[in-house]
């Protein structure tokens, strides 16, 4: 075991290298790059993919922009699908399923929201009346 002990500041540059990295992954794009060019295939390269599965822990997922990429980590788990990505057919499928997912996610999202107004405005409280009763 190696005496190494990281900096504070060296954390901080690891946990920003590999929150950027993660979220790469969320581009099919760029695994079919990877695939092609043989790193999905390396040991290290996908040991340091099992590594990654730290951030679908709760106080490193909050730190995502683009969750999407936990997904993408999760099935890079499997050599099936590492071995799939060097097929641009295959890349371009998951490219186009994402636009759809975000294409209904965001129409359901939206409709959602009108909703939530609309339910909002039903129930807001009435304005009492200033009808001339008194109360004894």
């Amino acid at each position: 075991m190696s005496g190494f002990m990281e900096t504070e500041e060296q954390a901080r540059h690891r946990f920003q290298l590999e929150l950027e990295f993660v979220q790469c992954l969320a581009n099919p794009n760029y695994l079919n790059f990877l695939a092609q060019r043989g790193y999905l295939r390396e040991k290290p390269f996908v040991n340091y993919l099992k590594y990654l599965l730290y951030w679908k822990e709760p106080e490193y997922a909050k730190f995502l922009k683009y969750p999407h990429c936990l997904h993408m980590l999760e099935l890079l788990q499997y050599e099936h699908f590492r071995k799939e990505l060097v097929n641009a057919q295959c890349t371009k499928f998951i490219d186009e399923q994402q636009i759809l997912h975000w294409q209904h996610y965001s129409r359901k999202r939206t409709r959602l929201q009108q909703a939530l107004v609309e339910q909002q405005q039903q129930h807001q409280p009435q304005a009492p009346s200033h009808g001339n009763t008194t109360s004894k």
